[in-house]
């Protein structure tokens, strides 16, 4: 009954549309098959008012003429149904698909397309596809996205300020001033047990992979124990206790507090004896945060950016290029105006400039709204949050009245709003749509490196796209294609396990148990599975160490997906190390997936598999 209340919703709502909004009514087209079968099919004739970002191709429609396909054998005649080949003798790797398909002759350009694809550490990845030139405006945070900074150096100046604030702010011991900043000991994708004093990387199943205490490893009972074997509770690691290490800022943190969590551990200050773990993190988070914002790490920088900005050649073209598109960019970043200034002088002109270029701005034009001081998350949460104008000359601020001035202001209310003034601090999400003349969120794609803040909760809340920005991932590309090899026989070692042990299995279900051939047999192929696990094992560790040390490989947790590449994929649209890499497609590009596929897929999608259709259970 709910399929059918379904189906007679999605007709009404369909003939609202057509009925209402004017849309043209289906027209019918046949299609003519080789097989000698004809097919009719409803089109559309004329394209819907509106685009959305997601419309990449017609494969919604595919899916929903399948069911009328099974009155033709197949396209082609028969051909969907025999193999298809590379031809490893050709230069083209789509030779043998093309001719196939009766494709051949009617391709102008597949002939020409080289013997390998190209990948590059600098692509940008998609999860979910994307029609750029569908988009209205795009969006940038600043700070690790259009300004990227030196590592350590930068990270240095917060951890280094906050270890002042500690010591002579709140009484923590002398010796805290020692603590060396080690960024290369961390990644990203971590969480942090503030109750415990751990670190955690976990699987994408929420299976704890590896854990350490403050610097110490702990055992793998101890792990199992803390996080395995709550039989009244499943832990999520999303409750308050948890921290997810989800931006490069929270390195400074981390180490911070495992240095502070193994102090505490030795008993030699009482001042620590007093304190729980949860109580030193909250007490580390303040002072950082306090960095941010009194100057100490902002001050350095103005005054010093080539040592602690990366200057991107790549940035200022990649804006401009969106704009010549006729794509409207915003700025929307946590960083207020001053800060916000600086980095983008510096990036815009490629060196530091005097107070006198610098309060021209420059850079504004390649942006048609700035909003610094947003408040992220809260920007895309809070609907009550006050919209303040910035004057750009001295950084005062003004109230606004919001979406009620612009629609004060007549049927070119933005606009009039704007022509006072682009730049602001605070606000919410209604008065970003609002002043960019925004009708869908799926109309804006966002870039951002905080993978809460930026990417989950503004697709989650608003349904923006997403771009994710690691710059991370130009090592994880390099590396994995190193470890290719290696990676290959891991698969392969454990496709021989796994048929192995169904071997045992199909012994276990057709023989006598107590045959001592039988017996023989099972206990040999246990041997062997103990001796492929031995290897397994080893061969696992040493790829993962290939990435990191400790952690290892950031996607990945054992075999698993961790639990950060189960939300990049599930959140971000599109991945990529740099927001300049944007500036390499035009507003053609339609970013596209590739076929999913489940466990079972998989399997039959090898070549070294044969589908065996018999019932077992019905075996002599």
């Amino acid at each position: 009954m709910r399929g059918t209340a379904a189906v007679v919703a999605f007709l009404l709502s369909r003939e609202i549309l057509l009925g209402v909004y004017g849309f043209s009514s289906p027209s019918s087209q046949t299609l003519s098959f080789t097989a000698g079968r004809t097919l009719t099919r409803k089109t559309t004739a004329t394209t819907s008012r509106y685009s959305s970002s997601y419309d990449v191709d017609s494969d919604e429609e595919a899916e929903q003429r399948l069911g009328e396909l099974t009155t033709a054998t197949a396209v082609n005649g028969s051909n969907l149904k025999s193999p298809i080949t590379n031809d490893a003798s050709s230069d083209n790797r789509y030779s043998n698909l093309v001719v196939d398909l009766g494709l051949d002759g009617q391709l102008k350009h597949a002939g020409n397309l080289p013997s390998k694809r190209k990948a590059s550490c600098y692509d940008v990845f998609c999860n979910r596809e994307l029609k750029q030139e569908n988009l209205a405006a795009v969006g940038f945070d600043m700070d690790y996205t259009l300004a990227q900074y030196q590592q350590p150096a930068f990270d240095k100046l917060a951890f280094d300020g906050a270890k002042e604030k500690l010591v002579h702010k709140l009484g923590y011991p002398e010796e805290v001033l020692d603590f060396e900043y080690d960024h290369e000991r961390w990644t990203r994708g971590l969480i942090i047990d503030k109750e415990r004093g751990n670190f955690l990387k976990i699987d994408r199943h929420k299976y704890v992979r590896v854990a350490y205490h403050g610097l110490e490893e702990i055992s793998s009972s101890t792990r199992k124990y803390l996080y395995s074997r709550n039989f009244n509770k499943v832990e999520s690691f999303s409750e308050k206790n948890y921290v997810n290490m989800d931006t490069l800022f929270q390195f400074v943190d981390a180490h911070l507090f495992a240095l502070l969590v193994d102090m505490k551990d030795r008993g030699e200050y009482e001042f620590l004896d007093f304190k729980t773990y949860g109580e030193i993190y909250q007490q580390i988070r303040e002072s950082v945060d306090l960095c941010h914002r009194d100057g100490v790490i902002k001050d350095e920088v103005a005054r010093n950016p080539e040592k602690y900005i990366i200057l991107d050649k790549g940035t200022i073209p990649m804006l401009k290029r969106y704009r010549e598109a006729g794509i409207k960019t915003f700025l929307l970043t946590n960083s207020y105006w001053e800060y916000t200034s600086t980095a983008m002088n510096y990036l815009y002109h490629g060196k530091r400039v005097d107070d006198e270029l610098q309060k021209k701005n420059e850079w504004i034009e390649l942006f048609d709204l700035c909003i610094a001081g947003s408040c992220k998350p809260a920007f895309m949460l809070d609907p009550y949050l006050q919209l303040f104008r910035v004057n750009m000359e001295d950084g005062s601020l003004k109230n606004t009245d919001g979406v009620y001035e612009i629609d004060a202001l007549g049927p070119n209310g933005a606009e009039e709003f704007l022509k006072q003034g682009k730049v602001f601090q605070g606000g919410n999400w209604q008065h970003l749509h609002k002043m960019l003349g925004i009708q869908a969120g799926d109309s804006i794609l966002y870039v951002g490196d905080h993978l809460y803040a930026d990417v989950l909760r503004s697709k989650r809340t608003l349904g923006w796209r997403s771009v994710f920005i690691m710059p991370e991932l130009e090592d994880e590309i390099r590396v994995f294609d190193e470890t290719s090899e290696l990676r290959r026989k891991i698969t392969l070692l454990r496709r021989m396990r796994d048929e192995l042990e169904l071997k045992a299995e199909d012994l276990r279900r057709k023989s006598d148990p107590e045959d001592p051939s039988v017996k023989q047999t099972l206990q040999e192929l246990e041997e062997d599975d103990a001796v492929i696990k031995a290897n397994l094992s080893g061969m696992l560790e040493e790829w993962h160490a290939s990435f990191h040390p400790i952690w290892g490989a950031m996607f990945n947790a054992g075999y698993q997906d961790s639990r950060f590449a189960f939300y990049v994929e599930n959140y971000a649209c599109l991945y990529t190390s740099r927001a300049s890499n944007l500036g390499l497609y035009s507003k053609s590009r339609c970013f596209r997936t590739t076929m999913e596929m489940v466990p079972h897929d998989k399997l039959l999608a090898r070549r070294d598999v044969v589908l065996d259709s018999s019932d077992p259970w019905e075996e002599s």
